[in-house]
């Protein structure tokens, strides 16, 4: 049996393993142990290198940018800012065609400016946004599909955890994944927006238990109109951290990782000034911070072994032949690679698709003269799909517990997302087909 073979058979056991129930960073460990250990038929390199990736794998000053920016979400998250934003957005949309939905989309883009995580923002906006759309006539189901399809935003619009952990894992710059999400999150939240009014114009029975009297409440709304003060009091903590994380880092005044530090004490700041930070919040935040960081550090270091088993296996190599041999182009690549995403993300969480992804093809990608910072932004968009496609949707089931309604199906929150999703695939094309949507400001 060639190494090549058993690369193969080892990749294939790595879904197996975590399809069976284990857990990803100890599947990857577990397989790159032993593919070194068989490839080269010694078990203490096998320790050696373990020992070695261990010691390196995150020994360096970019890896505090996670911790960073998670604290810093999970503060935004504790002060209520999600909320105001989204008060604010309902105000300014309250006349518009779907006003509430177009409200939700623009709300969890300003969050996601901020935040990163699209678990959070789907958190925040289902006890914000979905008893207020209920409120106003939209059907619960869509109200709550409107919400898990929106939050997506946050894995794509800077700064994000998993173009952090592409650009670890890629070898690319963190700064520059930021900058190339940017046109690609907006198109996506303006497609967003679009496809919300174009559904309820065409099919206002799919968003609307009552249509008419819907119509009628939006032309004759006799809510007190918010004062401009308070509308600017409620957005000013917001965007000031965007313009202060963003802005230094869009200018090259922070790097990522000062860019998280200055992120994490606006933050703080903010909380303290709302009195939303008690002791009970801030153990919590902080506990939260230790606990999802110390899980991503981990997962990197795996994956950083599982890259090395699969160098000497000679995999990225053998598929990068392979690929050149049928003529697929950079193009077929990319379609490729997105089609094995949408169908791993029916199964898999997006870390996990991006730790066993990424170290295969990201090699090959550049071997093929791809862009990397474009591929990334293929690959996330891909993953993102997987939080909302079923049976694993995790943004679906994360909307559905903090929902907790019995009326409101897990499928029919699925059945909300489609459009959401169809938007998603029309954006991830024209990424593939235009590289300088990605690119134009790199």
């Amino acid at each position: 049996m060639t190494t090549l073979t058993i690369g193969f058979l080892l990749v294939g056991a790595l879904i197996v393993l975590v399809l069976l129930g284990m857990q990803i960073a100890y599947a990857l460990f577990l397989v790159a142990f032993a593919g070194i250990w068989i490839i080269r038929n010694n078990i203490d390199l096998a320790f050696r290198m373990l020992e070695l990736t261990v010691y390196s794998g995150i020994a360096d000053y970019l890896f505090a940018t996670i911790p960073l920016f998670v604290l810093m979400g999970l503060l935004v998250s504790v002060s209520n800012v999600g909320r105001d934003t989204f008060e604010v957005a309902e105000e300014l949309l309250r006349r518009v065609i779907c006003g509430l939905g177009v409200a939700t989309v623009a709300a969890n883009t300003i969050f996601a400016a901020v935040t990163g995580v699209s678990i959070a923002s789907a958190a925040v906006f289902t006890r914000v946004a979905v008893p207020e759309m209920e409120r106003h006539g939209y059907r619960p189901a869509f109200a709550a599909g409107t919400v898990a399809g929106s939050s997506v935003l946050g894995m794509l619009i800077p700064p994000s955890l998993l173009l952090i952990i592409y650009g670890v894992l890629a070898e690319v710059s963190i700064g520059g994944m930021f900058i190339a999400g940017i046109v690609p999150g907006l198109m996506l939240a303006g497609g967003f927006v679009t496809m919300l009014v174009a559904v309820t114009v065409l099919f206002p029975g799919f968003v609307l238990t009552d249509p008419a009297a819907a119509k009628e409440r939006r032309r004759d709304s006799a809510i007190e109109p918010m004062p401009l003060g308070r509308m600017i009091a409620k957005l000013v903590p917001i965007i000031q951290l965007v313009v202060l994380v963003l802005g230094g880092l869009y200018s090259g005044y922070f790097t990522p990782t000062e860019a998280g530090g200055v992120g994490a004490f606006g933050a703080l700041l903010v909380a303290l000034s709302r009195r939303s930070l008690n002791r009970h919040n801030l153990w919590r935040v902080m506990k939260q911070t230790g606990v999802i960081s110390v899980s991503i550090l981990l997962l990197l270091i795996a994956a950083s072994y599982y890259s090395r088993m699969l160098s000497i296996a000679g995999l990225p190599n053998a598929i990068a032949s392979l690929v050149n041999e049928t003529g697929l182009g950079p193009m077929g690549f990319m379609v490729l690679c997105s089609a094995l995403i949408l169908v791993m993300g029916m199964i898999l969480d997006s870390t996990s698709i991006l730790l066993i992804m990424v170290p295969i093809a990201a090699p090959i990608a550049q071997h093929m003269g791809i862009d990397l910072s474009q591929f990334g932004i293929v690959i996330v968009i891909a993953v993102e799909i997987g939080l909302l496609t079923p049976p694993f949707g995790i943004s679906v089931f994360t909307v559905h517990n903090t929902l907790n309604d019995p009326d409101v199906s897990v499928e029919q929150i699925f059945a909300g997302t489609m459009p959401f999703i169809a938007v998603m695939l029309l954006v991830l094309l024209l990424v593939i087909l235009l590289p300088g949507i990605a690119t134009l400001f790199l």
